[in-house]
């Protein structure tokens, strides 16, 4: 978990403590990445989905991936998710994206106010347009 923001790793360990009481193990599939695995990623999705536009559905370009800046993580398994779909904003915890399941961040904000509405993909996320 090395390079992640320090904020949302506790975070996270405080919600895997409170998950693995309830029987459920939050595994952390993905977290930080390199600008340079990041960029090779989003040329993939690219060549898989036809257009910079449509890979902008699932892949953030380096400069403004929040996997690059250590500000989010991809969960797994299935139940971890369900499990932090319904606590995880009392930690803090959200899923960002409607078409991403798996992919979390640190929204300290939701502890008291609940999570924010879900972006339906990141092409809507105003910070990817910055």
């Amino acid at each position: 978990m090395a390079n992640l923001d320090p904020a949302l790793l506790a975070a996270l360990r405080r919600a895997a403590t409170a998950a693995a009481g309830d029987g459920v193990e939050i595994f952390v599939n993905g977290g930080w990445r390199s600008p340079e695995y990041q960029e090779e990623l989003f040329r993939q999705a690219v060549s898989r989905y036809g257009s910079e536009m449509a890979a902008a559905r699932w892949v953030a370009t380096p400069e403004r991936s929040a996997h690059v800046s250590g500000d989010a993580v991809d969960i797994g398994p299935s139940q971890a998710r369900a499990w932090l779909s319904e606590h995880g904003a009392a930690y803090g915890l959200c899923q960002i994206y409607r078409n991403e399941p798996w992919h979390y961040e640190l929204r300290p904000e939701a502890v008291h106010h609940g999570r924010p509405p879900l972006y339906a993909d990141p092409t809507h996320d105003p910070r990817m347009w910055r």
